[in-house]
């Protein structure tokens, strides 16, 4: 679809991405890339006496699934897009944790889509990562990227 075409969706719901796993080896990884080791994402034990009864994604961990999930959310592809970048976030809330060993999945709503220059669009969406099996979602988060056609 076109910029234009996309645009006139504002407001709905463009896609639902396809479940994802996050296993406790995601997580792990994700506590060595950031330097973030609280024994509540990596000690199964220790966490299995928290009230969450086990380990648990980090935030960011959740948050930063968001491209993974995009890729795979049918039904908001701009045709003959060169390139995209993160620009960044407006809201941003962890609802519900994530443990280790759900699923979860993105519900994407297009905000706001602006031609800032010629070919390069600004588009905002609402994420609503929702936990497999949970009436509350993982989180919500207002991400902002560009694209360049």
């Amino acid at each position: 679809m076109t910029p234009q075409e996309l645009a006139a969706k504002t407001g709905e719901v463009i896609g639902v991405s396809d479940w994802f796993e996050v296993t406790q080896e995601r997580i792990n990884k994700f506590a060595e890339a950031t330097g973030d080791f609280q024994f509540i994402h990596i000690d199964e034990e220790k966490a299995k006496m928290t009230p969450f009864g086990g380990t648990i994604a980090h935030g960011f961990l959740t948050l930063s699934l968001i491209p993974v999930l995009s890729a795979t959310t049918p039904g908001a592809r701009v045709d003959g897009v060169k390139m995209g970048v993160n620009y960044g976030g407006n809201k941003t809330r962890f609802i519900s944790p994530v443990r280790s060993g759900k699923r979860v999945r993105a519900h994407v709503k297009l905000l706001e889509l602006v031609e800032k220059r010629p070919g390069q669009w600004q588009q905002t969406n609402e994420y609503t990562i929702e936990i497999e099996g949970e009436d509350k979602p993982a989180l919500i988060a207002e991400w902002i990227m560009q694209f360049f056609v």
